[in-house]
């Protein structure tokens, strides 16, 4: 990648190993064309996307076991795309979104790094509408509650892309906002189930992250 260096990691998913371009550091950032400034993303906050972040394991190894099977599976905030990844593996029909310009061809080539046809990519601003995204059987995504404002901008994207039996699955790594988002889905009717997840091997019981399912299993 131009501007860029990178690393490449091997993340063990289930029985799978996976080949992963990141950013080699949180200080990477090069925009001649000042793509980020278009995009409203600082300096300090470009290279965030570019990382392999705990949250984003748990959410692939919770995606190399979940039950996808004839599900429409979208992913926000996708960064490096794991998930999607895993999701590709195994067949599913995933489409990743992010809104970094750079989220796109890291994903695609991470696709190729690894053998696989290319994610379906669709770029996807959280506070404007995309009127021909769709509805999706299974909403997943990772650390995406990482700004206090981001709960209320969030469930109203959700409420524009599920339907009543939807499926929504986030990780969240303990930062201290899915209380408010769990609020706001339960005012559009869905219930919540919570896991304590591991976010590394540091981690001791209670574990600080937590996987998050939402459904609303109670409508007919």
């Amino acid at each position: 990648m131009p501007g860029y260096t990178t690393r490449q990691h091997d993340v063990r998913i289930g029985d799978h190993s996976y080949r992963i371009r990141a950013l080699s550091d949180l200080q990477q950032f090069s925009d001649p064309d000042h793509h980020a400034e278009r995009a409203g993303i600082s300096s300090a906050q470009w290279s965030l996307f570019g990382q392999l972040w705990p949250s984003g394991r748990v959410l692939a190894e919770a995606m190399n076991a979940y039950d996808v099977a004839g599900k429409r599976i979208l992913e926000i905030g996708c960064g490096l795309g794991l998930a999607s990844l895993v999701l590709q593996q195994r067949g599913a029909t995933v489409v990743a979104s992010d809104h970094h310009p750079l989220a796109e061809p890291f994903l695609a080539y991470n696709s190729a790094l690894n053998g696989l046809p290319s994610v379906v990519y669709r770029e996807l601003r959280w506070d404007v509408p995309h009127t021909t995204l769709g509805r999706f059987d299974l909403i997943i995504g990772s650390d995406v509650l990482y700004e206090s404002g981001h709960a209320a901008q969030l469930a109203i994207l959700l409420a524009r892309h599920t339907h009543d039996h939807s499926e929504i699955l986030i990780t969240d790594p303990g930062r201290g906002n899915s209380a408010s988002f769990t609020r706001a889905l339960a005012a559009q009717g869905f219930s919540v189930t919570e896991q304590r997840s591991r976010m590394n091997e540091r981690d001791e019981p209670p574990f600080r992250g937590r996987l998050l399912r939402y459904s609303r299993d109670a409508i007919l």
